[in-house]
């Protein structure tokens, strides 16, 4: 769905708009845009390269990394799943073996169990990839989250590739507002391509 709030729109209107999209997405359309999207992504050659993938842990509306995940750890493959600091709201990445190793964390989201899963060192995100959530993404790869800045705060310094998971739906043909801060991603995985942001 283009974006019909235009460039000059801020990012709280687009939120809330692409928020209500979102809701009113059918369950059964919703399914198979998730299953499409994964099938974009794991034919994706950087995607399926890497040893070690960063991940969201999905919930709601957005688009389902579970079956990414069990994918993944099928073959062999690292996972890892952010943990948010809720006091400065970084991310930190920690390794998980399955849906079992989840835990509630900041603001009700599924985090890994930091009793039993390993923290990923900062020397490990070397030739991984991060799949980035968020509501809207423009051809350049810029997007727009859920406001709390957690993602960007950890993409400034990421040295991996960044994938944006988006159905067609999300995808502004308009430019987004930015900040000097917002982190663009460098693919955007959609129901019928991996796009190219860079």
């Amino acid at each position: 769905m283009a974006s019909s709030y235009g460039t000059d729109a801020d990012k709280t209107a687009l939120r809330a708009g692409y928020l209500a999209a979102r809701r009113q997405l059918p369950a059964d359309l919703k399914a198979e845009s998730d299953r499409a999207i994964g099938t974009s992504l794991c034919a994706f050659d950087i995607f399926n390269q890497t040893p070690l993938v960063l991940t969201y842990v999905s919930r709601g509306a957005e688009v389902d990394t579970s079956a990414i995940v069990e994918h993944v750890l099928a073959q062999g493959r690292a996972v890892g799943a952010p943990v948010v600091d809720p006091t400065t709201k970084e991310l930190a990445f920690y390794r998980i073996e399955g849906a079992g190793q989840l835990v509630a964390g900041y603001k009700g989201i599924l985090e890994p169990d930091t009793r039993v899963c390993a923290r990923i060192d900062a020397a490990e995100l070397f030739g991984s990839v991060c799949l980035v959530p968020g509501l809207v993404f423009d051809a350049q790869g810029h997007r727009i989250g859920y406001g709390g800045g957690c993602y960007d705060r950890f993409l400034w310094h990421y040295p991996g590739d960044k994938i944006a998971l988006a159905r067609i739906m999300q995808i502004s043909s308009n430019p987004l507002p930015i900040d000097g801060f917002d982190v663009p991603v460098d693919f955007i995985a959609t129901e019928h391509r991996v796009w190219a942001c860079r």
